[in-house]
């Protein structure tokens, strides 16, 4: 990156009333703008952009990149800002590109069941206009996160044991490079065998490659019925191994989320359910009422094999949308845990045949470390968090709580895991994503970086160890 334009230097005056002739009033340097564009959910400091342009159209984020590449100015896209890894904050300024104003859905094709949207529309935004069609978008992390930044950090959520991730579920793009070219990879076929995967090559880049202005995204029909069984076991260990021997057995479940004793009490105080404080298992069970049966009855046999103490249902619709509102509400529930405390979540995502062994690691880990960190996750793809509780202010605290994040990075990469499942390597574990690929798998991050990216304005500071 062009260190020029670093942290504490105006912008080129030249450059700013480029940006004001194009933007007016959008293009804003106001203090409040960019201290609410230099914060997320990540336990970073606050990092504030120089300005923020608030772009709604392509041209716009054209004409933006291609005056920021002129004076080497570093460009941060934005969506709704609910990073946990810090892929918002500015560490080298610069402009904070705001696509919240681009949330038009501009396509949704039953037939081939797909939609075009531009990337702020949100996954809430999104499913409320496919209504009446018998489709839905079902990637859910949690966040109503905008659909750019959920193709940005390769997200997933509670309904990827069954649907994937983005990964899957994006079909084509139009991005911005650094230049200020547009690039469209993809087509609205299914599959394709044609050069490299220029899509996939961009969802996950975390803005570090380009910035999205369009995203065609598949589709997927409404489940027949569904049900969500709440189970409650004597122990983490035999919670998990439930989920192992369920997804071995090759039941189509909906969704499967884990929540400790320490998570589910979180959950009780902030969202007043009224769960017993055990390790537990959200199950949801999608189809027919005949397959749904079928799936029920095998996954009890296996629950109660592994000593589930409590087998009870949410049949009503409120029921079930009010206990997985609750695990979507999971993180801030621990936050509260602790008031005016931050946190660090990991990330970890395992083989499934590991996930007992990584989990229990874990908890031993946590233990040892006299830190408060609920344990929780998508664990039917392997996939479980930490949130580590700490006080910000607290710098002996902070680096007792990094070596323990660093701990369980370490345990999941050992059992042939990864550092990030869904949330995106970001400012946080750029050092594990070395050990992870290796010295020739940065190299060629780094060429491609170069390749498209020669002066480091795209996100600088993340991803790229």
């Amino acid at each position: 990156m062009n260190d020029s334009m670093g942290v504490g230097r105006e912008l080129p005056p030249a450059l700013v009333a480029r940006l004001t002739a194009c933007l007016g009033e959008r293009f804003s340097l106001s203090s409040g703008v960019r201290a609410h564009h230099g914060h997320d959910e990540s336990h970073f400091p606050d990092q504030p952009p120089q300005a923020v342009a608030f772009v709604a159209s392509t041209a716009e984020v054209v004409e933006v990149v291609r005056a920021c590449a002129e004076y080497g100015v570093p460009l941060i896209p934005y969506g709704t800002g609910t990073s946990l890894e810090g892929h918002v904050l500015a560490p080298y300024g610069g402009v904070s590109v705001d696509v919240s104003q681009m949330n038009h859905v501009l396509e949704i094709d039953a037939e081939d069941m797909l939609a075009v949207v531009q990337p702020g529309v949100t996954r809430k935004q999104l499913n409320a206009a496919l209504r009446g069609t018998g489709l839905f978008f079902p990637i859910d992390p949690g966040a109503d996160a905008s659909i750019g930044g959920m193709a940005a950090t390769r997200a997933s959520g509670t309904n990827a044991v069954r649907y994937g991730t983005m990964r899957e579920n994006v079909l084509a793009l139009e991005v911005v490079l650094a230049d200020g070219r547009v690039l469209r990879t993809g087509t609205r076929a299914k599959k394709a065998s044609a050069g490299y995967d220029l899509t996939r090559l961009f969802v996950g880049s975390e803005g570090t490659l380009g910035i999205f202005t369009e995203i065609t995204v598949r589709l997927h029909p409404l489940p027949e019925d569904s049900a969500v069984a709440v189970v409650r076991f004597p122990s983490m260990q035999a919670a998990v191994e439930t989920v192992i021997h369920t997804i071995q057995s090759g039941v189509p479940i909906g969704r499967v989320e884990f929540l400790d004793e320490v998570s589910i009490h979180a959950i009780n105080r902030y969202s007043k359910t009224d769960l017993a404080e055990a390790p537990t298992l959200f199950f949801e069970f999608q189809g027919s009422p005949r397959a749904i049966e079928e799936q029920v009855a095998l996954v009890g046999e296996l629950a109660r094999e592994h000593g589930a103490e409590d087998f009870s249902w949410a049949s009503r619709p409120e029921e079930r949308s009010r206990l997985w509102e609750a695990r979507h509400q999971a993180y801030f529930a621990c936050i509260n845990l602790r008031p005016g405390c931050r946190g660090i979540t990991t990330d970890s995502c395992v083989p499934i045949s590991k996930l007992a062994e990584a989990v229990l690691r874990a908890r031993a880990a946590i233990d040892a470390s006299g830190l408060i960190a609920p344990i929780l996750g998508h664990v039917g793809d392997g996939n479980f968090h930490t949130v580590i509780l700490i006080d910000p202010e607290d710098a002996a605290e902070l680096e007792r709580a990094e070596t323990l994040s660093a701990e369980l990075v370490e345990i999941a990469q050992s059992l042939g895991g990864t550092c990030s499942g869904e949330h995106g390597v970001g400012m946080g574990k750029r050092a594990f994503v070395a050990r992870e690929a290796g010295e020739a798998g940065v190299a060629v991050m780094r060429a491609i970086k170069t390749a498209l990216d020669p002066r480091g304005i795209l996100n600088p500071g993340k991803l790229v160890p």
